[in-house]
């Protein structure tokens, strides 16, 4: 592996920075997440980063990421750009380049700027995205979001006419080999703050033990803190082939016509799955299936609420959300409710270390006082006098 170096030419300015190492093509943001290593070089094909995938990119430990599409666009106020920048990542729109088709994986290239080099010919040429010009273009955004709103609330009222079966009640659902009846589920999608959220419930899981349901990527989040999935629901794209094979009931989603992506992949890897052929996001119909499989608590982390969200997911509408959200009603709760109002238990081992400090205490005050043991000595000899032991 080539050695990534970074530097300034210049002091200060954005534009001078140089950074060189090692380049990783992904035109998934989220897949390509998965296998980078601290100082490589990413190359995304990511219109209007979202505040997930810039989290995940930082969290990484990227020197560099190089998008060919830009990576705001000014429609609505999307916050993964200055998560990058301000985290001192070089970010450079290389807008339309052809460098998936000039780069292989593993290729060393130098970032000069805008410019990026292979030994030494500059191949193709971009704007650096500088916390400056990421917060500009943002507070330009910011200013724009009445219209983002208005095409959004548009398109869901078109779309619920299409998703209407949602709400109807017309979805079929295979038989499940996972029993929902009476139970707490705990749904995780890969989402905003859905580790944070996740590592916060960590005693809410250890006392009321919930049916654990990962939404594909979600499905690797539960693994990651030591959970194991119930039950894995989406389109099988973004969680790991060890997640897949971990022993949960898996649930492909497929589209209203039949197609089922996610299937191929499955029976490749030799997985028993049904298949749930319906509208909507893959969230939504795990939540729609608990629901109809009678939990009695719908807790979700990680899951879509506001705009900002639904437009960095790239939805042009929140029908389905909206409609299952109706549908489910009031045992849907958030993660961020529960955390706030969950008072844990205390656990066992503490119960214990707390009656192990008693024991300990009545004897030591029982040897330390002649009284005490003198009364001691009287309540033994009663009792054998009461059973019979000589």
């Amino acid at each position: 592996m080539a050695r990534t170096t970074s530097e300034n030419l210049a002091v200060g300015p954005a534009h001078a920075k140089q950074v060189s190492g090692v380049v990783r093509p992904g035109k998934r943001t989220k897949l390509l997440t998965k296998s980078l290593v601290p100082g490589e070089i990413a190359l995304i094909d990511h219109k209007d980063i979202d505040r997930v995938s810039g989290e995940e990119l930082v969290r990484k430990g990227v020197s560099c990421v190089i998008n060919v599409a830009p990576s705001s666009t000014g429609e609505y106020p999307n916050t993964g750009p200055g998560i990058i920048a301000q985290a001192g990542v070089h970010l450079v729109d290389a807008i339309d380049e052809p460098l998936f088709e000039l780069l292989g994986d593993g290729d060393s290239i130098t970032v000069r700027g805008g410019e990026v080099l292979k030994d030494g010919e500059v191949i193709a040429r971009g704007d650096v995205q500088s916390p400056d010009v990421v917060a500009a273009k943002y507070e330009q955004a910011k200013r724009q979001v009445g219209l983002a709103l208005e095409r959004f609330a548009e398109n869901t009222l078109h779309h619920i006419r299409q998703e209407s079966e949602l709400l109807s009640g017309r979805l079929d659902f295979p038989e499940l080999d996972t029993v929902f009846r009476d139970r707490h589920v705990l749904i995780v999608v890969r989402g905003v703050d859905h580790q944070r959220d996740l590592r916060a419930l960590r005693t809410y899981i250890r006392d009321e033990r919930p049916l654990l349901v990962g939404v594909d990527g979600g499905a690797d989040a539960l693994i990651d803190e030591g959970h194991s999935p119930d039950l894995i629901v989406g389109d099988m794209d973004s969680a790991h082939d060890g997640v897949l094979a971990c022993g949960a009931e898996l649930i492909v989603h497929a589209y209203t016509d039949g197609r089922a992506p996610g299937r191929e992949r499955l029976d490749r890897l030799g997985l028993d799955y049904k298949i749930v052929a319906a509208p909507g996001t893959s969230e939504d119909i795990a939540m729609l299936m608990a629901a109809e499989e009678g939990a009695s608590l719908i807790v979700s982390v990680g899951a879509h609420f506001n705009l900002v969200e639904f437009l960095d997911k790239n939805r042009k509408g929140m029908a389905s959300t909206f409609l299952t959200r109706v549908r489910v009603g009031e045992i849907l709760i958030d993660a961020k409710g529960v955390s706030r109002l969950y008072r844990p238990r205390p656990s066992a081992r503490a119960l214990y270390a707390v009656l192990g400090a008693g024991v300990f205490a009545l004897g030591v005050a029982i040897f330390a006082s002649p009284s005490l043991n003198n009364l001691v000595d009287l309540v033994w000899l009663k009792l054998k006098v009461i059973v019979g032991i000589g």
